[in-house]
């Protein structure tokens, strides 16, 4: 694993002063597709989401947004795109537990703060008072029990104000009404791109207003 990789769960640091070079994009479909094949349910699609859908997931991120928080980047899809709107490297932690990405998310962003865990465990780790949190997540294909400790754990990292944005391959929001209630939450359909293979949907979840 590579030496810049934050391995220890209660700890998170800044890395290497260097950026890396960005890698071709036919070597991320190659790694993306040996990642899938390996592991279908986990990385849920044989190909990395589309320019647009990462246009379209942080559309509402900014400068001002403050750090944020990313749940399975990947290759560095939406990473790329949180940099091209204004968010510092500095301000991006980076939560990937496929070990066949770390090298690649370490090379390209080696000023953002790379965690090798489980988005699941996010209760474990210091506060981080983000502004938003990026979930590249398959959430359709995780136990709600793991749904739950995901969204627990994101909201604990996040401001009040703190906004929770997930993309769905599915007809509807991947996170149950139920679960929703019981955690306090709502969710908002922001947007969706047929460029995407498969399509896809971003969901905006936030706090309700009544909710402690």
């Amino acid at each position: 694993m590579n030496a810049n990789v934050i391995t220890d769960p209660f700890e998170i640091g800044p890395r290497g002063p260097e950026r890396g070079q960005g890698r071709c994009e036919g070597s991320e479909r190659w790694d993306f597709f040996r990642a899938w094949l390996a592991n279908p349910l986990r990385v849920a699609s044989i190909v990395p989401s589309s320019h647009r859908l990462a246009l379209a997931i942080t559309q509402e991120i900014s400068s001002a947004t403050g750090p944020v928080l990313e749940l399975g980047p990947g290759t560095g899809v939406f990473t790329r795109a949180l940099l091209a709107r204004g968010v510092a490297e500095t301000d991006l932690v980076l939560v990937e537990k496929g070990s066949e990405f770390l090298p690649g998310l370490s090379q390209q962003f080696p000023a953002a703060k790379l965690l090798a865990r489980d988005a699941a465990s996010l209760r474990h780790i210091d506060r981080l008072n983000a502004g938003a949190v990026i979930s590249g997540l398959p959430l359709l294909s995780m136990s709600l029990r793991q749904v739950a400790a995901v969204l627990r754990g994101s909201f604990r990292q996040m401001r009040p104000d703190g906004v929770f944005y997930q993309f769905t391959y599915g007809p509807r929001c991947p996170v149950p009404r139920r679960l929703l209630e019981m955690l306090g939450l709502k969710a908002v359909r922001i947007s969706t791109t047929y460029a995407n293979l498969p399509p896809a949907s971003v969901y905006r979840i936030t706090r309700r207003r009544n909710a402690r």
